[in-house]
């Protein structure tokens, strides 16, 4: 069975944990876990993932305050350049304490093989993780997961102004701003061409 100390993204927290009113910072870099965004937008798994902040005990649990970096590759939804850049987002996350003997806790959850207890009464959420049953340490693999894939933009862009490709060509207009097309309206080309062939009549009947 897996120890929670084992995971890549396990944080000890013994030395505040129980202990309300302490703090323990934060600053460690973690492995990008999987499964964050797609070939779009996303953080390429195992990527170098930076967490600085501080976890704050209370009487119920511990509340994890923190600023997440972390390396963003996209495509520009408007011209398809490809772009790599550090996203930052802040989070606040609630860890409930396992133990319901000391704590009066109800209902179940799980952080992988361990089974935890959550506080009776409050629904789990996207803000609301695990720690491990002997409230020595925290997992952040699924908070960096979920943080980070609903925190992604839905249209990546490289520029706010960027002017994307050429509807015809695709020529990237970024490049080449001064780029244009003549453009004839099919519904008079017809005329023209009856036009044309008018004119070149009147010409023939002149000579």
């Amino acid at each position: 069975m897996a120890r929670p100390e084992d995971s890549a993204w396990a944080v000890s927290v013994a030395q505040v944990a129980s202990r309300p009113g302490q703090s323990k910072p934060i600053d460690a870099v973690f492995p990008a876990p999987s499964g964050i965004g797609d070939d779009v937008i996303g953080v390429k798994e195992g990527a170098d993932v930076t967490v600085r902040g501080s976890f704050d005990s209370i009487v119920d649990g511990l509340i994890l305050t923190a600023h997440i970096d972390a390396p963003v590759t996209a495509e520009c939804t408007r011209c398809l350049k490809p772009i790599e850049r550090d996203w930052g987002v802040d989070v606040t996350a609630f860890f409930p304490y396992a133990d319901d003997d000391q704590h009066g806790r109800g209902g179940r959850g799980r952080d992988d093989d361990h089974e935890v207890e959550i506080i009776a009464g409050e629904e789990e959420s996207e803000d609301v993780y695990p720690l491990s049953r002997d409230c020595a340490f925290a997992d952040l693999e699924a908070l960096l997961r979920d943080t980070l894939v609903e925190e992604l933009p839905l249209q990546p862009l490289c520029s706010e102004d960027c002017l994307g490709l050429c509807p015809q060509c695709g020529v990237n207009l970024n490049e080449h701003p001064d780029h244009r097309h003549v453009v004839t309206d099919l519904r008079f080309a017809s005329l023209a061409g009856l036009k044309a062939q008018l004119e070149a009549e009147e010409q023939s009947k002149g000579e």
